[in-house]
């Protein structure tokens, strides 16, 4: 009888053995199967996205909601920008992007291709750039074959850059840091004192293929006080590195597509005045007036007759296509007065509103109000609870998320401390 328990006790203890070893194959078997996924695979593998889901009373699956992460995400950021909101800066840019196309940029680590990914990311740099410094200017470089190309020349027209780049896509080639300076600093080394010379550069390659010294080069670019920024899509170069201290610019590498999107338009806000283009000075700037649609007049950005639309200028009477630009007859700097206006709010940014707690203490005077100040929209969740909100530290209104976001990227002006003035005046 006692041996009888001992083999019984012995075949369990075997079961169980072979059944913890039987898991911890099927665990080991995973765990290749991810490790021998691609970095982007396993992006999406790690997710696990069908875990969030929820289903609602009537068995139907809800919608994710992201807004509150994302919502986080930019609380972050306007921290980060407003840490910076009494330091001066630069208004009026030059700036050229420097693309990569060399045959790095046709690496498949970003999906499809790091070419299509920084395409993709520059046009959406490109737009939020002139929406947020609309008095400045943009031109295109790309690097491929160990040469350096002009693309476009600076302008203010977001569609003739993106046009110019998604014409101009193909890899091929060695990539050369030295002769991108080199044309960086020809182009922009002629802007006026006032005007703030930049340099973002995308780079794919892990190496540089120069004719000379890139050395002399970085020297002439940081006496030109031409600040250089490097975004890299592979690993920490040396190099890189180097030139954005010499130049007072930023280096950083990019992990996958979403960080280099938070990268690069990282970029996009003014950056602080470099301390010699701090001094006030005047600026002539003219207003032109927008031309008759049935008007024929030659161009003097294009050097060919054209009909309709364009400007002319106040003072030569020149017809250019865009604004802002500058005359190519006499050389005013031409705006326009909405772009004049625009520009204000990096003066004064709106303070970050105060993120308010879902609930607030029993014996406290304040109520929480049941809508938006800005949308009128309801700021209760579900069962009637409060939902997340903020409130302005000036005039104590409350906003929903996005109105938050909208207030503060786009509008630049509370509504409820605007109300408040309106009412002081009558």
């Amino acid at each position: 009888m006692f041996e009888h328990n001992n083999n019984g006790r012995q075949n369990q203890l075997n079961t169980k053995t072979s059944n913890h070893q039987v898991e911890a194959e099927e665990e080991d078997e995973e765990d290749n199967d991810v490790e021998g996924l691609e970095a982007w695979e396993r992006a999406y593998a790690d997710e696990r996205s069908w875990e969030s889901l929820q289903e609602d009373e009537s068995g139907l699956l809800r919608p994710i909601d992201t807004k509150t992460i994302q919502h986080a995400q930019y609380r972050r950021r306007l921290r980060t920008h407003s840490s910076s909101a009494r330091i001066q800066k630069g208004l009026i840019r030059f700036l050229y992007i420097v693309i990569d196309l060399s045959r790095a940029a046709g690496e498949m680590d970003f999906r499809p291709s790091r070419m299509v990914v920084v395409a993709k990311q520059v046009e959406a740099f490109i737009r939020e750039f002139f929406d947020q410094n609309p008095l400045s200017q943009i031109g295109l470089i790309t690097i491929k074959d160990g040469v350096a190309q002009c693309l476009t020349d600076l302008g203010g027209s977001p569609e003739s850059h993106i046009n110019a780049l998604m014409g101009k896509l193909g890899c091929s080639g060695d990539a050369s840091l030295q002769n991108a300076l080199d044309l960086v600093h020809e182009y922009l080394s002629p802007i006026p004192s006032y005007g703030h010379r930049e340099a973002l550069i995308l780079y794919s390659a892990l190496s540089t293929c120069d004719p000379g010294d890139i050395m002399e080069s970085i020297q002439r670019c940081k006496k030109a006080k031409i600040r250089c920024s490097i975004v890299g899509l592979s690993a920490e170069m040396f190099i890189c590195k180097h030139i954005c201290q010499e130049t007072g610019g930023s280096y950083s590498v990019a992990l996958d597509e979403a960080h280099l999107k938070e990268l690069v338009l990282e970029h996009a806000p003014p950056p602080p005045a470099i301390a010699e283009f701090a001094i006030s000075n005047l600026i002539k700037m003219g207003f032109p007036q927008r031309a008759g649609e049935g008007v024929c007049s030659i161009c003097s950005c294009h050097k060919e007759a054209k009909f309709g639309g364009g400007y002319t200028c106040p003072r030569c009477k020149a017809r250019v296509c865009e604004l802002p630009t500058e005359c190519r007859i006499c050389g005013l700097t031409l705006v326009s007065s909405p772009h004049l206006a625009r520009s204000y709010h990096h003066l004064f940014p709106i303070t970050p509103f105060d993120d308010v707690p879902p609930s607030l203490p029993r014996n406290s005077h304040l109520l929480q109000p049941k809508s938006c100040f800005g949308c009128q929209q309801s700021l209760l969740g579900p069962a009637n609870l409060p939902g997340p909100s903020v409130a302005c530290p000036k005039c104590k209104q409350y906003f929903c998320l996005d109105c938050d976001i909208y207030i503060h990227e786009s509008l630049h002006n509370c509504p409820g401390c605007e109300s408040f003035k309106q009412i002081q005046i009558g």
